[in-house]
């Protein structure tokens, strides 16, 4: 589905990754770590077109990026959610309306609208539906973000560092809403430091964990 070969990216004269192959497999669930400031976010901006590669090949759903228009690879962001470390939102919208708004942006809507009361229920966030953003608390902003990056019912997840901001009781919530994600068929990336996350998924599924050492990455053990 997302492929890097022998991909390096570096900027302003330096390289942060060097050679770095990886393969996101259809139902493939993936842990990414590393120190802070070892290229994990650009890693991940990476498999979805958001940085070009200084060299190598990157491969989206069979299409190599370099070779692909604007529009394709427009087309192919809209089978990848992305939970940004960030998670920013429009303030003037409530949450109901922040989650949707992929949809609004791409002309397209849910087949039902009760789809999206379900989405909301599903991440625990019924109460806060007509919430505006600077009222919800970190785990609720997390929960939202995660939401609006599988309205489109994406085939591939990014996570990055989903978890770093909230207290370990939401952290395994989110843990358990991407296991829940993995085990519809998605393929899952989280980026994070947290290796008791790590840890506390093994019990629910089988993940690769890779780590960016040394500006290349590695295959950090067997699956958990």
């Amino acid at each position: 589905m997302i492929e890097l070969e022998q991909v390096s990216y570096g900027y302003g004269g330096s390289t942060l990754l060097s050679d770095i192959s990886m393969k996101l497999a259809p139902g493939s669930f993936h842990f990414l770590t590393g120190p802070s400031g070892a290229g994990k976010t650009t890693l991940i901006k990476l498999c979805y077109a958001e940085l070009t590669a200084t060299r190598g090949r990157v491969s989206l759903f069979d299409q190599d990026t370099q070779q692909m228009s604007r529009d394709d690879v427009a087309r192919a962001r809209r089978r990848i959610g992305v939970v940004h470390q960030d998670c920013q939102f429009l303030d003037h919208l409530n949450v109901a309306e922040n989650v949707s708004l992929p949809l609004t942006v791409s002309g397209r809507s849910l087949e039902h609208p009760s789809e999206l009361d379900d989405l909301l229920a599903w991440v625990g966030l019924t109460p806060q539906r007509d919430a505006k953003p600077p009222e919800l608390s970190g785990g609720e902003r997390q929960r939202a973000a995660l939401a609006r990056a599988v309205v489109m019912s994406p085939d591939v997840i990014l996570a990055d560092e989903p978890t770093g901001n909230v207290d370990w009781d939401m952290s395994l919530r989110l843990l358990r809403l991407l296991v829940e994600l993995n085990k519809m068929g998605k393929t899952v990336l989280i980026a994070t430091h947290d290796m008791n996350l790590i840890r506390s998924a093994k019990a629910q599924i089988q993940a690769r964990v890779l780590r960016i050492s040394n500006k290349q990455l590695h295959q950090a053990g067997a699956d958990l």
